[in-house]
């Protein structure tokens, strides 16, 4: 690993690693489930338990009535979800949508370590690109800052598919996972692939936009590009009516994406590169 990899890696630990112990700690683990129930003890019966948890051994050696205990399972799997096409190197400010992607990845990785889980990195386009399995421990959440800080996302020009995402991680994922998605869903055709994947999991998809997408300012005629397919753009961005026009366009698909994700019963995370995504995600988990 490079010197300057290596300082980056130390920043995002440093910076993250204060944010969990300062708001994620507890929200982050209160607000999601264990996979099931382990056994923890018996005790006497008392009045009002449930007779299904009888433990007929203990009671039959013992004379009298004793039921099982059981405690929820809390070790939980998280597996942070990468969208790295090339969109994700758009920014009209100093961060990128790409940057955002790495802060809260780092973050929710720490939150979950610090929790004792295991935690897992998938970086998707329109193809898998890497697949790190779940495991626990500073050393690999270490290991995905270092991945996530090292893809090169600019050497090629990378598509978009979030339904072949989804699709590759309802196949590695048999168990209840928590998925966190992290993408700006500038894709179409994979709400199947979502309600399903949200079925067998808990899906929590964190759509990350710039600034520029939802306020365009006046910078007279500018020329966007897709980077993803690498086509251009003119904007007369002095023209009040298309400055209105084009937000007002970004802003429905904003809407219908979060209209979808309600119908499915699934509350997204919808956070700007101009805002604090400190804010957002703790504001989800209090409302969770």
């Amino acid at each position: 690993m490079s010197s300057e990899l290596l300082k980056k890696v130390k920043q995002i630990e440093i910076r993250t690693k204060n944010l969990v112990n300062d708001f994620f700690g507890g929200d982050y683990h209160s607000n999601f489930k264990g996979r099931g129930m382990t056994f923890s003890e018996v005790r006497e019966y008392q009045h009002g338990d449930d007779i299904r948890f009888i433990d007929w051994n203990v009671t039959a050696r013992s004379e009298s009535p004793y039921i099982k205990i059981f405690e929820e399972e809390r070790e939980l799997t998280a597996i942070i979800a990468v969208d790295v096409s090339s969109s994700g190197l758009f920014g009209s400010n100093a961060k990128l949508k790409r940057d955002l992607y790495i802060e809260i990845a780092a973050t929710l990785g720490f939150s979950a370590i610090k929790n004792n889980d295991k935690v897992g990195l998938f970086l998707f386009s329109d193809k898998v690109e890497k697949f790190i399995p779940p495991k626990k421990g500073k050393s690999h959440i270490l290991r995905i800052i270092t991945e996530l800080l090292n893809f090169d996302f600019e050497t090629q020009k990378r598509k978009t598919s979030v339904k072949n995402g989804l699709n590759f991680l309802g196949k590695i994922s048999k168990k209840k996972n928590i998925i966190f998605l992290l993408s700006d869903f500038m894709d179409s055709n994979y709400w199947d692939e979502f309600k399903l994947l949200n079925y067998n999991h808990d899906l929590i998809p964190i759509q990350i936009f710039d600034g520029f997408e939802k306020n365009i300012p006046n910078l007279g005629l500018i020329e966007i590009e897709d980077l993803e397919n690498e086509k251009s753009l003119w904007i007369d961005t002095s023209n009040q009516k298309i400055r209105i026009k084009y937000a007002s366009f970004l802003k429905e698909q904003s809407n219908q994406f979060r209209e979808q994700c309600r119908k499915i019963g699934v509350k997204p995370i919808q956070i700007s590169t101009d805002e604090d995504f400190v804010k957002s995600l703790k504001l989800f988990f209090k409302k969770r």
